[in-house]
Formats: C-alpha cells, structure tokens, sequence
C-alpha cells in the first residue's frame, strides 16, 4: 500500500519495515525516510513523506553490492544489466579476471573479443557487434561509460591482458614473453593514469582454467614478478585500487601475489573456491589469507553460495552428446526442429546412447552423470546425491546416457541437467558454510554477464538469502543478518565504497524491500536477446516488491520502472558522517 501528500517532510518514507542494515546488527521494525538520494533518518515513528511505502511485514536491507561481474561489454549497450538488476543488485563492479576491453589500439579489438569470449564465454559474435569502441585509453572507456546512465551504479577496473598486448603489442599477447623494464614503466604509467581518472583496480588471471577463444593462456597467466611489481609500484604512488586475481594457487603463487600487494600497500582480493581435482586446496589459501591480515595487510577470499556448474540442455553449448558424430547430423537445425527429430526418431537417439564414441570426453561425461542433477523449478542448489542422473537412472532400470537425454527433452526441450565442477565435492555445501562464515571473505563469484550459455549465477545474491536463511535442509542454516552484512557493507568497503552497504542516516538510499517469505529464484531460461541474435541464460526472481538506487526506484514486484539513476563510480567512496536516526 502507498500514500502520497502534498505537503510533506520526506520525499519517501518506508514504513513499520522490518530493517536489516547492513552492519551485521539484530533487525529492527522501523521507519527509513529518504532525502536528496541518501536516508535522511531511520525510526520508529518518522514525519510523513510525498510518497509513503507500507513495508509492514516485509524486510527492507541495503541494496546488494556485486564486486565481481563481467558487464565491461554489455554495460556499454544494456543499461539494465540484466540478470543482475533482477536481483536486487544496487552496485556492480566489472573488469575482473584480467579480461575488459580497455585500453584497445584500433585495429586490436578481435584480440580482446577472443580472450573475453574464450575467459567468460561471451560470444565474439555478440561482442563484435554490441560494442562500438569509441575509446582507446582506459581514461575513455569510462568516460563512455559515464555518458549513459544505468539502473545501478558501475565500476570497472583495469585488466591486465589488455593493459599488457596495448603496450607489447602481439608479444603482449604470448604468456612467456618478458616485457622489457621500458615496457613495465608504460604498462605502470598507463595503470596510473587510469587508477587517477577512476579506475577501482587492477585485475590479472593465472589459472589454467582460462584461455582464449583459440586456446591459448591468457596474456598474464605466468607474468613474472619484475612485471607484478612494476604495476604494484603504479598503484602505489597514488595509493589507490584494488588488486584482484583468479589464480588456482598453486606453488608459490599466493607469495607471489602477497609480495605484490605488499609492494602496492593496497587491498588484495582473490578467488576462493572448492575445485574437484584438489577440493582441500581451498583450506591452505584460506590459511594464508589469515596469515596475511595478521601481518598486516589487507586481502580477502571471494566466495560463492552455491555450486558452480554448468547447465546443459538441447539448445546449450555444452551437454553429453555435444561430440557424437549422430549429434553433429542435426546440431545446425532450428531448435525447434532439432526437438522434433530428437522426439519422434528413434534411431538417432538410440545412436546417441548406444553408439558413443570411444575418447577422453565420453568417458568423462559418463562419470560427470553420477554427479549430474535434473534443474527443477524452483532450481534446487544443494540436490541429495540420491537424485543424481545416475542414481535415477539405474532405479528405473535405464542407462544414465538414456535418461539424461530423456530429461532434457522434457518440458517441450526445455529440460536442463546442471553438472557441479566446483564447491560441490562431497556432494553437499557445508564446505561453501565454512568459507561464508571465515574471517577475511566476502560473497562474490556470481560472475554476471559471463558464462552466457552454460551458467547464470548472477542470481546468487537472491540464492545467498533464499536459501542460507529460510529453506536449507541438508545443514546448518546462517542468520539473516550476518548474510545482509557479507553481501552489503563487507563487499562496498571491500572497494572503499563507504557511502553505501548501510541503512544509516547519511549512507546513499540504496534500498531493497523485500517479502522473504516470496522470495526465490526461478528455473533458469534460453533466450536470444544479446546483439548479433546471440543466446544467454536469464534467471528472473520472485520476492523483491521495491529496489531504489539513490533513493529513486528502480524496479517494483519485479519489474524494471524505467529510472535510471545508476552512475559511473570513480575511485573509492569516503563514509558519510553518519547523522542521528
């Protein structure tokens, strides 16, 4: 219910809401009145306002702060930032992982297009032809991305792989090339410049699991130290940034990476993650993480909430049969038709679970199926191992080849089956429990616009509340306001964003309000929205009733309104001087 007035104290006034503030203290019924685009005061009994939101029963929280996505791209056509502004998400920070598009030389573009599609899995197709490249230095990519407004506020950060071919050239582009000491001074001039012009950071990659669309390892997969510091120095004469890194920490890497943000005297972030082929790895990062607050420096885990996994159905990128020759006959046709011939020829999908072929990839997806799961709606992210594509499969006397294809065939060839790779090695998520309640972490991972076709886990904020605090059964739930605290204030001063995160007089009216009884994830969806026709899974969400970002609203009962307040960040936020409630 609403209520609006002429004559009025506050522009907006939330009422009898149940406040979580973002500062990990007990919820609170109370008032939030909103001025000028930052919350003027918060109590039980506050003046009248022009326009009046009854939040009776409902929760209002600080608008969700995502500090890793991969919008650098579309943030440049889509001023939505979808499936990100579905969800609750107020501030987003791009530009992670070492990819982005800036600076660029004319001429080097399909460079930078095959290693963010290769790294994220973004079409190239899609990219070519949704950005323009109206800039060339970093300084102008910003500038282009603060000429159009956005439903939330941006922020990008410098990445290394381009940074690095821009000043190499071609040689950039080769991992082991060794930069000369001239080099490192333009690649740290550069730095500079953009960390001035508002630039949050700078981003590199060293793990295997990234490549170019060709194949080959990313431009900084095994930059050497001298390169490593030259840039910490860059970050170190202005003192700003954040340093960010996707690396598989192995070997000496976390000292490496420690000796850089030690040289920096900034921030270091880094991914923190279960992966299959070493699930206790995890531990040992996390240790040296707290060894290295305790020395003294700044450095933080990202972590997931749920399991990272890819999603496969008949009109994805990747599933079982992806290889079979019989595959290959139809794999071209419309979706439709490739439905039908699937549906009503017996034949070919005898073929396809009867005559596989006999290579590495096979014999890996017939393991991958015993740890596969049917993607219900609503999706279930901790499924019980009993409900495995193979489990199922040998109950009713089927091979896990069979029943898998009878799955994704279902619902008219919408089915989807979701293969866990990460933070699901033993099969449950009281490991992601410990990583969500460690000292020095904060919530990341969901990597929005990334991932088009195989994942969507931009969700995650939604799944993070959703589940951890109302439907988990295989486990220990967490309270909801620690969880509001992780996703709000620790990921914004994780970024020195200090005027939002907080439901404060004085912090910036970033605001959710939301039904957690409703509130929920849905089945994730193909679409082909994306420039040049291209294809990406979407997953909407159910429960959020307002989002207001600077104090205008900008989505209600799930809907976009139209506003778009959002801004260009540039560098970090300084705390407001917090007035009395």
């Amino acid at each position: 219910m609403e209520r609006w007035e002429i004559a009025a104290l506050h522009e907006t006034v939330i009422r009898n809401g149940t406040v979580v503030d973002g500062t990990g203290d007990e919820k609170r019924v109370a008032d939030v009145a909103i001025d000028g685009g930052l919350i003027s005061a918060i109590g039980p009994t506050l003046g009248s306002g022009q326009r009046e939101i009854d939040a009776d029963g409902l929760l209002v929280l600080p608008g969700w702060v995502d500090i890793h996505t991969h919008y650098d791209g579309q943030a440049t056509w889509d001023p939505y930032l979808t499936p990100s502004s579905w969800h609750g998400v107020t501030t987003t920070v791009f530009g992670n992982c070492g990819v982005g598009f800036a600076p660029v030389r004319p001429g080097s573009e399909p460079f930078l297009i095959s290693l963010m599609e290769g790294v994220e899995d973004i079409p190239g197709t899609v990219l070519a032809e949704g950005i323009d490249f109206r800039w060339e230095s970093f300084p102008e990519y910003l500038d282009v991305l603060a000429s159009a407004p956005k439903v939330m506020d941006i922020g990008a950060q410098v990445p290394h792989g381009p940074l690095r071919f821009y000043v190499m050239g071609d040689r950039g582009a080769d991992h082991a090339a060794i930069p000369t000491d001239a080099e490192i001074a333009e690649m740290g001039r550069l730095l500079e410049e953009a960390l001035d012009a508002g630039a949050l950071g700078l981003t590199t990659s060293r793990t295997i699991k990234h490549r170019t669309a060709t194949g080959d390892f990313t431009p900084s997969f095994d930059a050497r130290e001298a390169e490593l510091l030259g840039l910490a120095d860059a970050m170190n004469r202005p003192s700003k940034g954040v340093l960010e890194c996707n690396s598989d920490l192995a070997e000496n890497d976390f000292e490496i990476l420690r000796a850089v943000a030690e040289r920096a005297n900034r921030p270091l972030s880094l991914l923190l993650l279960q992966m299959d082929h070493a699930p206790e790895r995890w531990r040992q990062t996390l240790a040296n993480i707290h060894a290295a607050n305790e020395a003294g420096l700044t450095v933080n885990g990202q972590v997931g909430c749920r399991p990272i996994g890819v999603m496969m159905g008949i009109d994805t990128s990747i599933h079982p049969f992806t290889d079979h020759p019989a595959w290959q006959e139809i794999a071209d046709l419309p979706i439709d038709q490739r439905i039908a011939r699937l549906q009503q020829d017996a034949a070919l999908r005898r073929r396809l679970i009867e005559e596989r072929p006999d290579d590495e990839k096979t014999r890996w997806m017939d393991q991958a199926l015993d740890k596969s799961y049917e993607l219900m709606d609503p999706p279930d992210y901790e499924p019980d191992p009993a409900l495995s594509i193979g489990t199922r499969a040998n109950a009713v006397g089927m091979s896990k080849w069979a029943f898998a294809l009878d799955r994704m065939l279902a619902h008219d060839g919408t089915g989807l089956i979701t293969l866990p790779f990460e933070n699901y090695s033993e099969q449950s998520l009281d490991r992601v429990r410990e990583m969500l309640v460690a000292e020095n972490t904060i919530c990341g991972l969901g990597d929005g616009g990334a991932h088009v076709s195989v994942i969507c886990d931009a969700s995650y904020p939604t799944t993070l509340i959703s589940h951890w605090t109302r439907d988990r059964t295989r486990g220990e739930r967490l309270p909801l306001e620690f969880l509001v605290r992780k996703q709000t204030r620790e990921t914004a001063r994780s970024y020195g964003l200090l005027d939002r995160g907080v439901l404060a007089p004085g912090y910036k009216a970033d605001i959710n309000i939301i039904d957690h009884d409703a509130l929920g994830v849905t089945k994730p969806e193909l679409v082909y929205d994306l420039p040049a026709n291209g294809r990406r899974f979407i997953q909407r969400s159910t429960g959020y009733r307002h989002t207001f970002v600077s104090g205008v609203e900008v989505a209600r009962d799930g809907a976009h309104t139209g506003e778009l307040p959002g801004k260009l960040l540039r560098g970090a936020r300084p705390a407001p001087v917090e007035r009395a409630a």
